[in-house]
């Protein structure tokens, strides 16, 4: 029992480091508009790859950009859009699979036949895949993005909704005359949330690589606009004279996506939640 509590206590202390981290890292990507010292896509070829500096605190890029200017913008994207991929595929892996979960029946089995199919390749071919159909650009990588990972959370969702489909509360509710609707909104949607928004603490990491390796690729958001991924591709020619082009941007990532999983595991093991993978 006193293993078990210091357990839970290491785990909230670890949780709170990373909730601090991630409010401050999300609090600078809003701020960025005002705390950025210079516009992150002026071009100014009489001082580019600068060392750092008072004016350019971590140095200038190969078109005398800003790097700190760039790194604060380029959070925006990745954090902003990264949580807007993970509410939204959640609210359709809730809809889809609380609804196949209850109704069961032919419904539920096409749905997840369909998941099954989507869960069986690797989830970056398959978002690759999408944005080859729908063309370049990060309107189209957050779109594929949402397309596939919506089949996880459903198929999630489903699982518990079965579980707790048949338990006596729900019975009694039931007996007491409440609609379908009134069961899932008040019995079903409280129960199955919590442990999938714990889950969703990991999957906001793989959500930073994906948007991430897409820029990388080109396929993402496109120049000039300052994001992470992209930074590394324009950095990549300048590897062997200035590395710290790359190094910013990949230190910055690492961070998060260290960060956010530090925090999951401990929320997973606090709240007893099985991990995806």
């Amino acid at each position: 029992m006193i293993a078990s509590m210091r357990t839970g206590l290491r785990s909230q202390k670890t949780a709170a480091v990373c909730s601090v981290i991630l409010a401050v890292l999300f609090l600078l990507s809003i701020m960025a508009p005002w705390i950025a010292p210079h516009d992150p896509v002026q071009v100014n070829l009489a001082i580019k790859l600068q060392s750092p500096s008072w004016d350019y605190p971590l140095g200038t890029d190969q078109l005398g950009r800003c790097n700190l200017s760039r790194l604060l913008y380029g959070s925006r994207i990745s954090l902003g859009f990264a949580s807007l991929i993970f509410i939204s595929s959640l609210l359709i892996g809730l809809l889809i699979g609380t609804f196949a979960g209850y109704k069961g029946g032919i419904i539920d089995q096409v749905l997840m036949r369909f998941c099954e199919g989507v869960m069986a390749f690797p989830t970056l071919v398959l978002v690759l895949g999408l944005v080859g159909i729908f063309g370049p650009g990060l309107p189209q990588v957050i779109l594929a993005m949402i397309m596939v990972q919506w089949v996880y959370y459903a198929r999630m969702f489903r699982g518990m909704v079965l579980s707790l489909r048949e338990r006596n509360f729900i019975t009694a509710a039931k007996i007491s005359g409440s609609s379908q609707w009134t069961i899932i909104r008040r019995h079903i949607v409280p129960n199955v949330l919590p442990p999938i928004v714990v889950m969703g603490t990991l999957e906001i990491g793989w959500a930073i690589m994906d948007i991430a390796a897409m820029s990388f690729l080109g396929l993402g958001v496109q120049p000039p606009s300052p994001e992470w991924g992209s930074m590394i591709h324009e950095g990549k020619s300048y590897i062997r004279s200035n590395p710290e082009l790359m190094l910013y941007p990949g230190i910055m990532i690492l961070i998060i996506v260290v960060t956010f999983n530090i925090l999951g595991e401990a929320l997973s093991e606090r709240f007893g939640v099985k991990r995806r993978f």
